[in-house]
């Protein structure tokens, strides 16, 4: 079975589920200084009699979005299997926070600033250079980045206790509660380097539009640690050590997965280090500013659980919850839209299309609103009906669900401007423009800061909700950032809205009423979730999304927004 799978994928990311193969071979192509001008081996290229038909954005988009859905789904169930079995106390914040720093230093070297610099660079090879030279790029750059990883990893796992002080200060005073965290920050380090590397592998396979096998690949972390809940979590001290030892084993097979389909393409990296390369030392240039502007969103997340762990038990686990929710269609749809615009935005700007470049933000844009707005008004008014149906069993209570919804609301406010920022950093990071995101992000982390106080203490002294302060303030200080992208693409013409903005806006608003309407109407008659069996609340919740997302669609045709209005082309 397994062996079939495998072979299946290989078809499919060599067929139907991506594009057509692009010729790798372009003797008559400039090329720049430091690439070799000799070739190897290179992958067959298309029959000239058949050339390579363009792609559909909308078509690669939701290929990745449906892979990243099932990922998504099963990590939902993962979360599901979390509450019952860790429920909202002190072990799942201990897990929660220790899961979260690699997570966090992951974005930032892989998914962040690494895949932000890299794409651009690696875009520009393909386009002026050979084969042979993109080859050697992607092995020095494997060494460099390899040896970075292996350092901070060494670091990380040797300074468990430190990180676990600055992660995890509100727990200084609790020893079991800080030397369970500083246990599993120890075991779960490590899945830094390995995924870092699988978001590696998965960059090179983006870049040449096999964005099928990256988006399917986050499954094996949910199916590992599902199956470390359920089949092995008896035989540890603590549960929360088996997820921990599942996040290295799901790290390791991840990177041990892509490999195959880097041989596809003569890309399987050998590593060699050279620091002195002139596609590594652009990468450095280009990430050293990035590692901080691309993940001002997680930053902002990141302090948000640091100062949970100083309003008791049970603050960091309702924001985990809340922000796996709001994650959901964010990785669905913001991370799909932007994995596959990135690519294209950064060959648009290295071939000088300054109108197509303009022409795939906007469609990217577009997409995010029509998704982002009624899944904001989806989770808020189905909060709690939400919690509950997936959430109100094993060891988590009333009391947890109600506290969860409230973050849960107020992430949400955030999740519009979450998905934007998404899809307005490509537009800098394609033009190798790493300065004016890291500007913005200093802005947005200032702002952030200056609400926390403001917002937080007269929460927690008044309705002990400081936990609900935190996720807003984090939400609004994402429209600071969205807003500031925003400005600065349209006032350096990079970006130039469509003419037709003012007309899609009121056609997305009568769709969103007629949500809201649907919505309101079922809650309205269906309100004693806590007290229904699990499986009625799942049938009811089925029923309400299921027809609040046929009303949505059927007002948008009635509105007059069609499938082909989202067909563009990369």
């Amino acid at each position: 079975m397994s062996t079939f799978f495998f072979n299946f994928l290989l078809h499919c990311d060599d067929g139907w589920l991506s594009p057509e193969r692009e010729t790798l071979d372009n003797a008559a192509s400039f090329v720049p200084a430091g690439f070799p001008v000799s070739d190897t081996e290179l992958p067959p290229s298309p029959s000239p009699e058949k050339p390579a038909k363009p792609k559909s954005l909308l078509r690669s988009s939701l290929l990745t979005g449906s892979m990243t859905m099932v990922s998504r789904v099963l990590g939902l169930i993962r979360d599901i299997v979390l509450a019952s079995v860790l429920g909202a106390g002190g072990a799942m914040d201990a897990f929660a926070i220790a899961q979260k720093i690699p997570n966090f230093f992951r974005r930032l070297f892989a998914e962040g600033a690494f895949s932000q610099a890299f794409i651009p660079v690696l875009s520009e090879y393909r386009e002026k250079g050979t084969h042979a030279a993109v080859r050697e790029l992607v092995d020095k750059v494997a060494g460099c980045l390899g040896s970075i990883l292996l350092l901070v990893t060494v670091v990380g796992v040797l300074g468990a206790v430190g990180f676990a002080y600055i992660f995890g200060y509100g727990y200084a005073d609790e020893p079991e509660k800080f030397s369970l965290l500083t246990d599993l920050i120890r075991i779960t380090f490590p899945y830094l380097m390995l995924i870092s590397l699988t978001g590696f592998a998965g960059a090179i396979l983006n870049s040449y539009d096999r964005f099928a096998i990256p988006a399917v690949t986050p499954v094996f972390l949910n199916v590992f640690m599902i199956a470390a809940a359920l089949l092995v979590a008896d035989f540890f001290p603590n549960p929360a050590y088996a997820l921990a030892w599942s996040i290295v084993a799901a790290g390791i097979f991840s990177l041990l997965f892509q490999l195959p389909f880097l041989r596809q393409i003569h890309l399987l990296p050998s590593p060699k280090l050279d620091w002195s390369h002139p596609g590594v030392k652009r990468i450095l240039v280009l990430m050293t500013p990035a590692l901080f502007g691309v993940s001002v969103s997680q930053l902002n997340l990141l302090l948000d659980s640091i100062i949970a762990t100083m309003l008791g038990d049970g603050a960091v686990s309702w924001l985990f919850y809340s922000d796996r929710l709001v994650e959901l269609p964010l990785g669905v749809f913001g991370v799909a839209i932007a994995t596959v615009i990135m690519p294209g935005l950064s060959r648009l700007s290295a071939a000088q299309s300054g109108e197509k470049f303009s022409h795939m933000l906007d469609w990217a844009i577009r997409f995010v609103v029509l998704i982002a707005l009624p899944a904001t008004l989806a989770l808020i008014i189905l909060a709690e009906p939400i919690l509950y149906t997936l959430f109100y069993h094993g060891e988590m209570t009333s009391n947890d669900i109600l506290m969860s919804s409230y973050s849960l609301k107020a992430y949400a406010l955030g999740l519009f401007a979450f998905m934007l920022i998404k899809v307005l950093v490509p537009g800098y990071f394609a033009r190798q423009d790493m300065k004016s995101p890291v500007r913005i992000g200093i802005i947005a982390i200032i702002a952030n800061i200056l609400m926390k106080p403001l917002v937080v203490i007269p929460l927690v002294m008044l309705w002990e909700l400081g936990h609900v302060g935190l996720a807003f303030t984090t939400a609004m200080a994402a429209y600071v950032n969205a807003y500031l992208l925003y400005r600065g693409l349209r006032k350096s013409e990079v970006y130039n809205p469509a003419s037709n903005w003012p007309r899609l806006w009121l056609r997305y608003g009568a769709a969103n009423l007629a949500l809201v309407a649907v919505l309101l109407g079922f809650l309205a008659f269906w309100n004693l979730w806590p007290y229904w069996g699990v499986m009625e609340r799942i049938l009811r919740l089925a029923i309400v999304c299921i027809t609040g997302l046929a009303a949505y669609l059927i007002a948008l045709v009635a509105v007059g927004v069609r499938l082909r209005d989202f067909k563009a082309q990369h």
